[in-house]
């Protein structure tokens, strides 16, 4: 069930997967629900690189994901979940529908400047020339995807059985709003 933030009246999820373009506030949004709920959060970009940014297999990283999403409670986030680890484990899928026009801003300009809070995965350093190629090209990414990866969100939102909420949250404002009613 699609919900929009109107009728959200409350609540009570326990295994949230947080799922938007890249840029689309994604981590903000999960550190604000995890103050909020006490839920802890899995960012799992951090597990997608071995150290010295070799990427982690495919298979690797389902095993990864099954092993970090086997506890009882978290917040996931994340735009690459395992859509089966998605349907057996979560109770919540909120969707950050940021326009890519705002996610690929804010990429732009966490090139320029890294956020003090953001974290690399382990054992993989990052250079100002490297975060600056590897943020500046989501700008380009979040253009020539920005339909398919909406499609993507809503066709899995479409997909999730009637046992897990889905939020779609369009705005800052919304997303505001909804921390604040926490």
């Amino acid at each position: 069930m699609v919900s929009s933030l109107g009728s959200m009246s409350e609540f009570n999820g326990k295994r949230v997967v947080v799922t938007g373009m890249a840029g689309a506030g994604k981590s903000n949004f999960s550190r604000a629900l995890s103050a909020k709920t006490g839920l802890p959060v899995i960012h799992l970009d951090l597990y997608s690189w071995n150290p010295g940014w070799e990427r982690v297999s495919n298979d690797e990283m389902l095993q990864k994901q099954r092993g970090l999403l086997s506890a009882d409670t978290w917040i996931v986030d994340s735009n690459d979940v395992d859509e089966e680890v998605l349907v057996n484990r979560a109770d919540t899928l909120v969707i950050l529908a940021t326009p890519w026009w705002i996610c690929s801003w804010r990429a732009f300009r966490r090139g320029l400047q890294r956020p003090s809070d953001m974290q690399l995965p382990e054992g993989c350093e990052e250079s100002l020339s490297q975060r600056l190629r590897d943020e500046w090209a989501i700008v380009f990414r979040n253009w020539r995807n920005r339909a398919t990866v909406t499609n993507r969100d809503m066709s899995l939102a479409s997909r999730c059985p009637a046992s897990i909420h889905v939020l779609v949250m369009r705005s800052k404002q919304e997303i505001d709003r909804f921390i604040g009613c926490l």
